[in-house]
């Protein structure tokens, strides 16, 4: 298990397909959930990563929805237990919110290119729950545990 972990699925550019948005958008929601789970194998069930860890599979489960509702095949989940959880509670805080950091502008980068209504309403739900629950329940977490 590494913390260096592969690029996200997909492409990112701006003809991206709505298969190819979704699949990003769950390959990242994925990785945030296995990271999180990491964390709570290695320092037990530690607050905020129980709850958003749940968050994270929420979030699969919506985007997993949409997938369906356009009969898209999902991409696969390879991120299960393939990520380390860092050394200190305190470097797991902060790479939560460089994580959720990313996740927001990943959204960013994504809705534009999204015309299809509820799949727009869920990605922009699921960045607002980034923006504004997880960061800072992430930035809460590295004030309690810094040294």
């Amino acid at each position: 298990m590494t913390r260096n972990t592969p690029s996200r699925f997909g492409s990112l550019d701006t003809s991206t397909s709505l298969a190819a948005i979704l699949g990003d958008a769950l390959d990242d929601e994925y990785k945030a959930e296995a990271t999180y789970a990491a964390v709570i194998e290695r320092f037990g069930p530690v607050r905020p990563f129980i709850n958003i860890v749940e968050a994270e599979r929420r979030h699969a489960d919506a985007l997993l929805g949409q997938c369906a509702r356009l009969g898209l095949v999902p991409i696969p989940n390879r991120w299960a237990g393939k990520v380390a959880a860092p050394e200190t509670l305190q470097d797991a805080c902060r790479d939560a919110i460089a994580a959720e950091v990313e996740n927001i502008a990943l959204y960013d980068k994504l809705l534009p290119n999204v015309t299809d209504v509820q799949a727009r309403e869920v990605l922009e739900r699921l960045q607002a729950a980034s923006r504004d629950r997880h960061l800072p329940a992430f930035m809460r977490c590295l004030d309690r545990h810094r040294g």
